[in-house]
């Protein structure tokens, strides 16, 4: 596959983690998220998708 073809996701953190569960904070960090409205732009893949999936609440997709 060349580059042009990998699908990307960009989300962007909307909740804090103060307060959560230790893995929930560890999830964010994984995800290169930190701090409220940070985006970032990941390759979109089952592992990313899962750790998405685990911190829904704090997370939104901005495109697929």
């Amino acid at each position: 596959m060349s580059t042009a073809e990998v699908k990307k996701i960009i989300i962007e953190q909307i909740g804090s983690p103060i307060g959560r569960k230790s893995y929930q904070e560890a999830t964010l960090i994984g995800l290169g998220l930190n701090k409220l409205h940070r985006r970032r732009e990941l390759v979109d893949n089952a592992s990313v998708r899962g750790m998405i999936r685990r911190v829904s609440h704090l997370v939104r997709i901005i495109e697929e």
